[in-house]
């Protein structure tokens, strides 16, 4: 199941939704760190959209860890990013950029991704684009 993940943030890194979504159970549930649940992968796609509009962002120093029966897992990674463009109720962008820990945490089955829920510091990234 780690290539699975693996596969997961080297699409990302790739900017490529269609392959992020390949890796995605049609019923994935995606917890956001702030913001509401999104089930399925027509909110996920969506999700990434708005992302990509508003931040360019690429992920280093990524550790994957996989649990025995291959059914969880966990990646920590470093955030390297652009803000482009105003994300509602967030700061104004200047293509600031940011470089902030996070984490994401999933449950996979059958080689899919069956929930993925990333986390990171709100209040650092704030403070990253407001200075």
């Amino acid at each position: 199941m780690n290539s699975t993940v693996t596969r997961y943030f080297e699409a990302f890194n790739a900017k490529d939704t269609d392959a992020m979504l390949e890796c995605l159970s049609d019923d994935v549930a995606h917890h956001v760190n702030e913001g509401k649940i999104r089930i399925g992968k027509a909110l996920f796609a969506e999700f990434c959209t708005h992302m990509s509009r508003c931040y360019d962002e690429a992920l280093t120093d990524m550790v994957v860890f996989v649990n025995a029966d291959g059914k969880r897992a966990a990646a920590e990674y470093i955030v390297n990013g652009t803000y482009l463009e105003t994300d509602a109720g967030l700061p104004e962008a200047h293509q600031q950029t940011y470089r902030l820990p996070a984490g994401s945490f999933f449950d996979l089955e059958d080689g899919k991704i069956t929930r993925v829920t990333t986390y990171y510091n709100l209040a650092d990234w704030m403070a990253q684009v407001s200075a």
